[in-house]
C-alpha cells in the first residue's frame, strides 16, 4: 500500500489539501490508483489533474522506498499507527511523513522553539537555556534546526537527555544547513527528524515556510525566542495561533531589531515568558505526574541533569509554600487545596471566606506560583 500513498503525493498537479479532498472522496490510494476517467469525471476534476492521475506508473514511489531503506529513513502514513495524532487534525496535513528515528509520544508536552538565524550571543546562550530546562522538567522540543536559535535550542534539549523533533525542509537525509551535521545525528539519535519531503529531496526555499505549520502543530505551545519584524518565525507564531496552539514570546529590548517582532506578538497577546518552566507549568493539568520545576545545568558545568523526579519535586515545592509569607486569608486558601484540586465554589465553601475576599487573593497566591489555576476554574497547589 505504501506506494499508492507515495504515488498520490508524487502527482505534480496536487498539494496536500488536494491528496486529502480526494482521499475524503475515494477513500483510499487504492480506490482512486485502480479509478478511470469516467470516475474522475464524476467527481468533477479538470482534464488536467485527471491526465496527471491517469499516470498509473509506481516506479517513481517504488524509487522513494528503495532511497528510504537505504538512508535509514521510514515512510509513514495517514493510515498507520505511527502517524503524529496532533498532525491528523490538520486540514493540510502532508498524508506521508519520512521520519528519521524515533517520535516522541503522546504522553509529554511538545514545545516549539523557534527564532532568529542571526541571533547575537545573549539570544543564543538564552535559546540554549530554554531546552534545556524545558527537558529538565520534562518536556520535548520541536524546532527547524536551522543555524542560530533553533539550533541551540535543540543542543539545550540534547545536553540535558531530551528528545527534539527536527522539521526539515528538506529530505531527511540531507543537512542543512551543512554546519548542522552532528546536531542532526544527534536529533535523529534522541529524538527524529521529520519531513513532508522524500529522501533525496534537497533545501527549497519556499519549502521552509511551509514546513512551519508542522512545527507549530507537532507542538502544545510555540515560543518565539527573537524574532524580526518579517521573520518565518512570526509564520510559525501565526499558524500556532490558527491552529489553536498557545503563542509565547521572550520579551527583548525595545531598541533591538531582533526583538521587535517578538515584541509585537506580545502586544498582540502572546505570553511573555523567561524560563522553561513558565512555559510547562501551563501543561500540568494536562500530563499529570509527568513534568516538575527543575533546573538543567549547562553541559560546560560538568553536571548531568537530574532525572525527572516529579514526587521530589512536589515535596520540595509544597515545602516551599510553607515557608512563604502568607496572610490569613491566603493561608486558609492553602490549608484547603493541601488534600487536593478543589473548584471555585468548593474552595469558598471549605474557607469560610467571601468570595470577594477570596478572588483577590487566588491571584496574588498564583503570582508567587503557590497555586496553580486549571481549566473549569479549579485550583490546586503548585507541585501538587
Amino acid at each position: 500500500m505504501k506506494p499508492l500513498w507515495i504515488w498520490l503525493t508524487l502527482c505534480r498537479r496536487l498539494g496536500t489539501r488536494g491528496q486529502r479532498a480526494l482521499l475524503r472522496e475515494f477513500g483510499s490510494p487504492a480506490t482512486i490508483y485502480e479509478a478511470d476517467a469516467e470516475a474522475f469525471a464524476r467527481a468533477g476534476l479538470s482534464p488536467a489533474l485527471q491526465k496527471a492521475l491517469l499516470d498509473k506508473d509506481l516506479g517513481p514511489a517504488r524509487a522513494v522506498l528503495t532511497r528510504c531503506e537505504k538512508t535509514g529513513v521510514r515512510a509513514v502514513t495517514l493510515a498507520d499507527e505511527a502517524y503524529p495524532p496532533r498532525l491528523r487534525q490538520m486540514e493540510d496535513a502532508p498524508i506521508v511523513l519520512y521520519c528519521k528515528g524515533t517520535l516522541p509520544g503522546e504522553e509529554r508536552p511538545v514545545i516549539g522553539l523557534v527564532g532568529a538565524r542571526n541571533a547575537d550571543a545573549q539570544g543564543l546562550a538564552l535559546a540554549r537555556r530554554l531546552g534545556r530546562e524545558i527537558a529538565a522538567c520534562g518536556g520535548s522540543v520541536t524546532t527547524g534546526i536551522a543555524r542560530g536559535i533553533d539550533a541551540e535550542s535543540a543542543e539545550g534539549v540534547l545536553e540535558c537527555g531530551g528528545a527534539v523533533i527536527g522539521v526539515l525542509g528538506c529530505g531527511p537525509d540531507r543537512v542543512y544547513p551543512a554546519e548542522n551535521a552532528a546536531l542532526f545525528a544527534r536529533v535523529a539519535a534522541q529524538g527524529c527528524l521529520v519531513s513532508e519531503y522524500p529522501p533525496g529531496t534537497a533545501p527549497n526555499a519556499r519549502n521552509f515556510p511551509v514546513r512551519n505549520r508542522l512545527i507549530s502543530a507537532l507542538a502544545d505551545g510555540v515560543v518565539v525566542i527573537r524574532a524580526a519584524e518579517h521573520s518565518g518565525s512570526l509564520i510559525t507564531a501565526r499558524w500556532a495561533a490558527e491552529q489553536g496552539r498557545d503563542v509565547f514570546a521572550v520579551p527583548g529590548a525595545p531598541d533591538d531589531p531582533l526583538s521587535r517582532g517578538s515584541n509585537a506578538l506580545l502586544r498582540e497577546g502572546a505570553l511573555a515568558v523567561e524560563t522553561g518552566w513558565d512555559v510547562l507549568r501551563r501543561y500540568e493539568y494536562r500530563y499529570p505526574g509527568v513534568l516538575h520545576e527543575e533546573i538543567c545545568p549547562p553541559a560546560s558545568a560538568g553536571v548531568s541533569c537530574p532525572p525527572p523526579a516529579r514526587q521530589a519535586a512536589g515535596k520540595r515545592q509544597q515545602q516551599a509554600v510553607s515557608d512563604m509569607a502568607l496572610t490569613p486569608a491566603q493561608e486558609a486558601i492553602v490549608t484547603a487545596l493541601r488534600d487536593g484540586p478543589l473548584q471555585l465554589d468548593a474552595l469558598i465553601d471549605r474557607t469560610g471566606l467571601p468570595a470577594a475576599q477570596v478572588l483577590p487573593q487566588l491571584t496574588l497566591l498564583q503570582i508567587k506560583k503557590a497555586i496553580l489555576q486549571k481549566p473549569g476554574k479549579q485550583y490546586e497547589l503548585s507541585g501538587g
